[in-house]
């Protein structure tokens, strides 16, 4: 199967020449392993190396110096896949760079958790970290049809009259249906994809995330999975989770952080100026990935056809900003006005909408309620619509209206 380029290795290669250690985290299946074998086959005087394997993985853990012997010293550039397999990796991999240090070491790992707590407090100054996650939609495109992703990379949307637009959107919702984990992208038949969704939600969600919590039993882990999957785009509703889940409070704090930081869950918290006529404490929730929320709802109907879909949406432009490294609030009103993003950049606040329709052509009142507390100069509708439009809120501020599906493409964002 061919390689799919990643948006991350062009990064990655600006720093192969420089001392620090490259770590490549993300959820189990993003393709870490691929990317670094891929890098690795790419430069001479290299070696892979992967912790799965015990031989390996054993001899780094108990004789540092044979293996410095064997898989240092002969090599230039040295990848370890599944580094979180080290039981004292950071202390090790601290002792091969300071006597090592014109060595380029780069590891992998399949979460934040397990890599970066274990590791980091030995290589402050001496790692710098990457994420990889699932396929982002110009990447899906990238496997799918790169015609249309040099087309919307040039700034050009097909005219929604085209077929050319047609496909366009049947790529993008089946992106929004199943999701970016490339084994998934790279299928065509549904019963396929669905499947694969399920291993990666018995592999790695029920398995390894319940084994880094420390679960015996995943009957109310299951349970919350479930309630926080039919409640994306929602306030969460602490009370409620903790009926649904039987987690008391300080628990499901826990395990919220945790579904987090192991790249399940997004949590969106408010933006606020005024405690006394905004909402300040309860985060929105969304999914890293809407394959995985979809197959724990056991739901992969066409947008037209779910109630959800709304949601859906806003989910997808959320991990579309979140890749952009854009801090993302959101912003509701004690009265229930609400704004579904607030990027606030440089000093600029820009409020973003989100409306999973084709007929969004108004400006919507809730840009006029924000702007009648905080000043900002550009606004953003994300819509169905098929243009790319402006139009004006008064004599200093414009709002523009954005296909969704070229949110990753568009360059209004500061």
């Amino acid at each position: 199967m061919d390689y799919i380029k990643r948006d991350l290795e062009d990064v990655l290669k600006k720093f192969l020449d420089l001392p620090q250690i490259i770590a490549i985290v993300g959820p189990r299946r993003s393709g870490k392993t691929t990317l670094i074998q891929h890098l690795q086959a790419q430069l001479n005087d290299s070696i892979y190396l992967s912790f799965e394997d015990q031989k390996i993985l054993t001899l780094f853990n108990e004789d540092i110096d044979s293996f410095i012997e064997l898989y240092v010293k002969k090599f230039r550039y040295i990848f370890i896949d599944e580094f979180h397999y080290a039981t004292q990796g950071g202390k090790q991999l601290k002792y091969v760079f300071d006597f090592y240090s014109e060595k380029k070491i780069i590891i992998s790992g399949s979460s934040s958790l397990d890599l970066l707590v274990k590791a980091i407090k030995y290589l402050v100054g001496r790692v710098v970290h990457f994420e990889l996650l699932p396929f982002s939609f110009k990447e899906f495109l990238r496997a799918k049809s790169v015609d249309l992703l040099e087309l919307l990379e040039q700034e050009k949307i097909p005219p929604k009259e085209s077929p050319l637009h047609d496909t366009l959107f049947k790529l993008w919702q089946e992106y929004v249906l199943f999701g970016g984990y490339p084994e998934v992208v790279l299928q065509s038949d549904k019963d396929v994809k669905i499947k694969l969704l399920e291993g990666v939600y018995n592999t790695y969600l029920l398995r390894e995330v319940r084994d880094i919590i420390g679960l015996t039993n995943d009957f109310k882990f299951v349970k919350l999975i479930r309630a926080l999957a039919l409640q994306i785009g929602n306030l969460i509703n602490y009370n409620e989770l903790s009926e649904i889940s039987g987690y008391e409070y300080r628990t499901l704090k826990n395990r919220l952080n945790i579904l987090e930081k192991t790249y399940i869950l997004s949590l969106v918290f408010p933006f606020y100026r005024n405690k006394r006529t905004e909402i300040v404490k309860n985060p929105k929730i969304y999914f890293l990935d809407s394959g995985l929320r979809n197959f724990i709802i056991d739901n992969f109907q066409s947008l037209d056809l779910r109630i959800d879909s709304g949601a859906l949406c806003e989910n997808y432009i959320l991990n579309a900003l979140q890749r952009r490294s854009l801090k993302l609030n959101f912003w509701r009103t004690k009265n229930k006005t609400e704004m579904d993003f607030i990027i606030e950049r440089r000093g600029e606040l820009v409020p973003i909408e989100v409306k999973c329709n084709r007929k969004m052509h108004k400006i919507p009142k809730a840009f006029y309620s924000f702007k009648n507390k905080y000043d900002f100069n550009n606004g953003i509708l994300f819509s169905l619509t098929g243009q790319i439009e402006k139009k004006n809120l008064d004599e200093t501020t414009a709002i523009h209206f954005i296909p969704i599906y070229f949110s990753e493409f568009n360059k209004i964002i500061p």
